[in-house]
């Protein structure tokens, strides 16, 4: 079985592991931070990855706001890959590990820049998507939101709003956009004592700066992540391998 590590910076007993849990444990407010890292190992690859959608679509030629309002057409090519590539997908164990610490009232909530919906899939009953999800389709003029279906994917027609007629756009933050929900973060941020950071680099703000706030107020961080991030010297505890083997081990 492969070992991965854990970097522990303050005093510590021989196992990392067991002092991380037990300062985990410990806390009263512990939340959730996670990033598209937590999903790569249900098959969805990091946009920003080798693989990822970057590399297909210029984000500033696709996934603007302004480019959605002027070529809704062109943005919908972009939209239909990312359909193809979120459908049919799966929870993985790293999913599966946040929703068993909630449901055992170990974990208030989980912020996701995800818009996978993964989390709820796994179990989560508290997810606050900072980025949106692409469960629905949106109206920009006229505030309808209606589920997607299959047949959206069908090119090379955009939806329309049924009540305005509006071209549809799913309901994800577009460059351009604010990101969602940040009234709800915030309070869960003043009181948490424990944050787990999974599969994100915590590097694009506003989310950037979450972590930073839990350290400021004397909460404890702790990454998950295959590599190195600028996290890693702030953070706590550090734990370096694929989210879905050190977070279930971390949370068994």
């Amino acid at each position: 079985m492969p070992v991965y590590n854990v970097r522990v910076k303050k005093p510590h007993s021989a196992d990392g592991w067991q002092q991380a849990r037990a300062e985990f444990r410990a806390a009263r407010r512990p939340l959730a931070l996670t990033g598209a890292g937590i999903s790569v190992e249900s098959g969805i690859p990091d946009f920003r990855g080798d693989h990822g959608l970057w590399r297909r679509f210029e984000p500033e030629q696709y996934a603007t706001l302004e480019v959605f309002r002027r070529e809704p057409h062109k943005a919908w090519e972009m939209y239909r890959a990312l359909g193809e590539v979120l459908q049919g997908k799966q929870p993985n164990p790293a999913h599966r590990a946040l929703a068993r610490l909630e449901r055992e009232g170990r974990l208030q909530a989980v912020i996701t820049q995800n818009i996978d919906g993964l989390h709820q899939l796994a179990g989560s009953r508290r997810v606050v998507e900072v980025h949106g999800e692409y469960r629905h389709l949106q109206c920009l003029r006229c505030g309808r939101m209606r589920p997607l279906r299959e047949e959206d994917y069908a090119p090379p027609a955009v939806p329309a709003c049924h009540d305005c007629g509006a071209p549809l756009k799913p309901n994800v933050v577009l460059f351009g956009e604010w990101v969602r929900h940040m009234d709800e973060v915030g309070p869960l941020l003043e009181s948490c004592d424990a944050l787990l950071v999974i599969g994100t680099s915590a590097e694009v703000y506003p989310v950037a700066d979450l972590p930073r706030q839990v350290i400021g107020n004397g909460g404890r961080v702790f990454e998950f992540n295959v590599e190195e991030t600028t996290l890693t010297s702030l953070a706590d505890y550090s734990f370096r391998g694929p989210c879905g083997r050190t977070l279930p081990r971390f949370v068994a």
